[in-house]
């Protein structure tokens, strides 16, 4: 079985979008960014990712009320593939779990 896993630890760069499908099923949407340093083959190398997160059920309600720009999270989930409106792919880490770091 080929796993599609990730962790990203980031800050809250976008202010949380709340919206209900017809269907009721709930999404929160926000962006976080991520900067570091990781070595690569003996050199540092900075790492900047500005990634869209989205969270699904009943649980990504209260996100919207508890992250705000700034607070600096750990967002473990798996990635996928969406179309931007001007129809560019994006990649949009669908949230499994979410912890406050700060």
């Amino acid at each position: 079985m080929i796993e599609n896993c990730l962790t990203l630890i980031g800050h809250v760069v976008k202010t949380p979008k709340l919206s209900t499908t017809p269907a009721g099923l709930h999404h929160c949407q926000f962006s976080i960014e991520h900067r570091s340093i990781q070595t690569e083959d003996g050199l540092n190398r900075q790492a900047f990712v500005r990634m869209q997160v989205v969270a699904t059920g009943d649980w990504s309600r209260n996100l919207a009320s508890e992250l705000t720009e700034g607070v600096q999270i750990s967002v473990s989930g798996f990635i996928n593939r969406h179309e931007s409106r001007n129809g560019n792919p994006i990649l949009v880490l669908h949230a499994q779990q979410i912890e406050m770091i700060n």
